[in-house]
């Protein structure tokens, strides 16, 4: 074997990973836009069942194609509030399992090999040319996608021929290169395959890349089955980098979901090298596992290790899922809550409800996060105005903490909500979602104004205070009454926003012209109680701005309902 031969050898065995790790991208991707509503009926599934749980994680993992996805997405959820650490905790077991997909995917490509059958992965690989002219000629969104996807398993299947035919070389008669690496076989070995399993996997954050290349490399006959073994067993560890990244800058329970991922994890490969050592040392045999799966699939030897992976974290998982509420306690024990004083400030700072940077690696689901954002947006800010109300006609300013606080989180949501939104819009979205997200930057825009009408409604009860005077009885009852028909308003809003609902929408536009009609004839018996002098002309003028600000808040709550005439089709 010339230097030139190797060299060539080494270049494409770099261009096939290259092209099998695009390729995954391609399909996670895609495969995240054609299926996002399928992943978000998952994950709104969640019970306090953890094996539905580890079922949940599996099928997300599978659609995904990425077990990160999965336990980011699952991270992003507890760091928001939204799921309990033990459902989440489930749902990252499952990812496990789910992750084995792409090695049996990957070993169907080896289908053929050796026989007068034209090999799968060749047949496969064609699927890129496929998918390719159904991207150029199709004129439909979801077709796009399709093809997009579909050409996405092509070019994997064309990095697995590819890395496949660049390992041939190094296993030709008499290859010192194949020699040496199945002679290593020293003791402790599999400790240091796995930590090399481990080490590749947080190179490429991926877990299913590493035991694909391990299956392929078993495949060519570049390393021996029991090797494979230790470097799928590396990557299940492995996978724990990605988690434990996407906790930097989280809350203490996502730490805690990503410890409680590590220990798992380790405890599952630690135990299974255990059992294997008492194995080699009850038989005298060092290699009983392997020779068990190369008897079990004697036809197709990636098979033979794309079946230990998947049964592998099968009957791991399986025996971890009882298991899973005392490794959360061990993990909460392991990792207390600490408020000290600093951290207490912060408990009780302007924060994200819903939505979360992680969850930008699945935009399905963080679209209907963003959603729920501003749904919760909409909550503050008509708690707000009703507090406005409360204090301006009671000049009790018991509640103006409160309301100092709701003002600053509504700020603050403005802000972090569109700096979101800018990055969502940035990742792979359908049509229908990039509309929606349109509409939400206006949405936000008038929901913030809403509680800036509300302040002002506050800032008239401190004149009002500070001058010794008050609205009078009559005025007070026009107040709450128009404060109940704008509280009608927000909950048909609401229901039209969230449900796309048109028939609410049309009672909404009735509520706001009788708010129209309301605030008019306020305005009359204003100047008539100025006539007999019921009412000062200071106490007017602060009557009077606050029925016009009333009348605003309406309005803008009126256009986040009307927003769904754009996106709900």
């Amino acid at each position: 074997m010339s230097a030139v031969d190797i060299i060539t050898a080494l270049l494409g065995l770099l261009a096939g990973i290259g092209v099998f790790l695009v390729a995954i991208k391609i399909i996670s991707n895609n495969l995240e836009s054609t299926g996002g509503n399928r992943l978000k009926a998952l994950f709104a599934k969640t019970s306090k069942s953890n094996l539905l749980g580890v079922g949940i994680g599996t099928a997300a993992t599978a659609l995904v194609q990425s077990s990160g996805a999965t336990s980011v997405m699952a991270i992003g959820f507890v760091n928001a509030g939204i799921m309990s650490l033990v459902q989440a905790s489930a749902i990252v077991l499952g990812s496990n399992l789910g992750t084995t997909i792409t090695g049996q995917i990957v070993a169907i490509g080896f289908l053929g090999n050796g026989t007068s059958m034209i090999s799968a992965s060749v047949i496969l690989a064609a699927l890129a040319g496929v998918g390719a002219f159904i991207t150029y000629f199709a004129k439909r969104g979801k077709v796009r996608r399709i093809g997009s996807l579909i050409a996405g398993f092509g070019l994997l299947f064309l990095g697995l021929n590819t890395m496949s035919g660049s390992m041939k070389t190094f296993t030709g008669a008499d290859s010192p290169i194949r020699d040496f690496i199945q002679g290593i076989n020293f003791p402790g070995y599999s400790v240091v395959l796995v930590l090399v399993g481990i080490a590749l996997t947080a190179v490429m954050q991926s877990s299913s890349v590493t035991s694909s290349i391990a299956i392929t490399m078993y495949a060519s006959g570049l390393i021996t089955i029991n090797q494979g073994i230790f470097l799928i067993l590396g990557s299940n560890v492995g996978a724990v980098v990605v988690a434990i990244l996407a906790t930097l800058g989280a809350n203490t329970n996502a730490k805690r979901l990503a410890l409680f991922h590590l220990i798992t994890n380790v405890i599952r490969v630690f135990v299974f090298l255990a059992i294997v050592e008492i194995i080699a040392a009850a038989t005298h045999q060092q290699h009983t596992i392997g020779h068990l799966f190369e008897r079990m699939f004697p036809e197709v030897p990636a098979f033979q290790l794309s079946m230990f992976h998947t049964i592998f974290n099968a009957v791991t998982v399986l025996l971890l899922v009882p298991l899973i509420k005392p490794f959360v306690k061990l993990c909460e024990k392991m990792l207390p809550e600490r408020l000290h004083k600093e951290e207490e400030k912060k408990a009780f700072a302007p924060r994200l409800f819903y939505i979360d940077e992680h969850l930008l690696k699945t935009p399905p689901i963080a679209m209907q996060q963003t959603k729920n954002e501003i749904v919760n947006m909409a909550e503050i800010a008509m708690r707000n105005f009703n507090l406005s109300c409360d204090i301006v006609c009671t000049l009790d300013f018991t509640d103006e903490e409160q309301f100092r606080h709701n003002e600053e989180q509504l700020n603050y949501l403005n802000r972090e909500i569109v700096r979101f939104i800018v990055k969502l819009s940035a990742t792979q979205l359908t049509g229908h979602d990039h509309l929606y997200l349109s509409t939400a930057f206006h949405t936000i825009t008038d929901l913030e104004r809403v509680g800036d009408y509300a302040e002002n409604i506050v800032e008239y009860a401190e004149k009002l205070r500070d001058a010794n005077e008050n609205f009078s009885e009559i005025a007070v009852k026009e107040i709450r009454d128009l404060q109940n028909k704008i509280d009608d308003l927000f909950q048909k809003v609401m229901k039209a926003y969230v449900a796309k609902d048109f028939l609410a929408l049309a009672e909404a536009d009735k509520l706001e012209d009788q708010i129209d009609d309301i605030t008019d004839s306020m305005s009359e018996n204003h100047i008539k109680r100025l006539a007999d002098g019921t009412c000062t002309p200071d106490v007017g003028a602060h009557f009077l701005s606050l029925c016009s600000n009333a009348e605003r808040v309406a309005d803008h709550f009126i256009n986040v309902a009307k927003t769904i005439r754009d996106f709900a089709h």
